[in-house]
């Protein structure tokens, strides 16, 4: 399995969450069972390529951008299936596929392909739950960023109950994503922390997330900021994701692997 497979995998699972999003406005519990089998075929289809790639590769795709974005896809998916089961925002399928699609595009367009061998820096046991633990977590964000800014557009959705649920799981895995980078900083680097321009991002962005709770506890009933506060710590997380490479500091980080991997 090779990036050239992905296309035919992504049109695969691009016409079922495509088709599982139209469904999804049907009413009838007929259409809804329609709705979650064909979302979740897109997904289990997409999944397939990347356990198939994993094989090929020897190697877990979880270390180039290329590669963290087809697990971004796969996750982001899923989350928006367990948003719309648990709280039937039919419309959040919608918001879900065309991110996804989005990154799918990305990743056709411009895969970053990079077969090689592990730095040893990633031959480490803390390696795979460390960004996969981190990719779910931004994908459970990715929902709240979504249901923030369909609640700053209309402000009679009452999105907050599950942007609250979802802000606690996500915020809940991007801490244990930060805890197990920190053993695995302390194995690779022999420091646990060593504020270097991913860590110092990744802080923020947690710090912002944080501000979102302690927010609500003193301004309950403010919702216009609160669905502003999300929507300025997911722009973080996009930092200290992904925009992070093209800032000058960053140059220098330990994290750029893809940079420092040889063929």
């Amino acid at each position: 399995m090779t990036w050239d497979h992905l296309i035919y995998f992504a049109v695969a699972a691009a016409f079922c969450w495509i088709t599982g999003s139209v469904t999804s406005f049907f009413n009838g519990q007929k259409a809804y069972y329609w709705t979650i089998f064909l979302y979740a075929a897109g997904i289990v289809i997409y999944g397939s390529f990347i356990a198939a790639f994993w094989i090929s590769l020897k190697r877990p795709p979880l270390v180039t951008m290329g590669e963290t974005r087809i697990w971004y896809s796969l996750f982001l998916t899923l989350a928006g299936l367990i948003t719309y089961m648990r709280w039937k925002y039919k419309w959040i399928l919608s918001l879900t596929s065309i991110m996804a699609l989005v990154f799918l595009l990305i990743n056709i367009f411009r895969p970053e392909i990079h077969n090689r061998v592990l730095m040893p820096a990633l031959q480490s046991i803390w390696f795979i739950p460390h960004v996969t633990v981190y990719m779910f977590s931004y994908a459970l964000l990715a929902c709240t960023f979504l249901l923030a800014l369909a609640g700053l557009i209309r402000p009679s959705l009452n999105v907050l109950p599950a942007i609250d649920k979802l802000c606690r799981a996500g915020l809940s895995f991007f801490t244990v994503g930060m805890l197990l980078g920190a053993l695995w900083a302390k194995q690779a680097w022999g420091d646990y922390w060593s504020w270097d321009p991913k860590e110092t991002w990744a802080a923020i962005t947690w710090l912002l997330y944080v501000f979102y709770f302690h927010l609500k506890s003193i301004r309950p009933k403010a919702n216009k900021y609160l669905y502003i506060s999300l929507i300025v710590a997911f722009l973080a997380l996009q930092i200290c994701w992904y925009g992070l490479q093209y800032l000058p500091s960053a140059r220098g980080s330990m994290h750029n692997y893809a940079l420092n991997m040889k063929p």
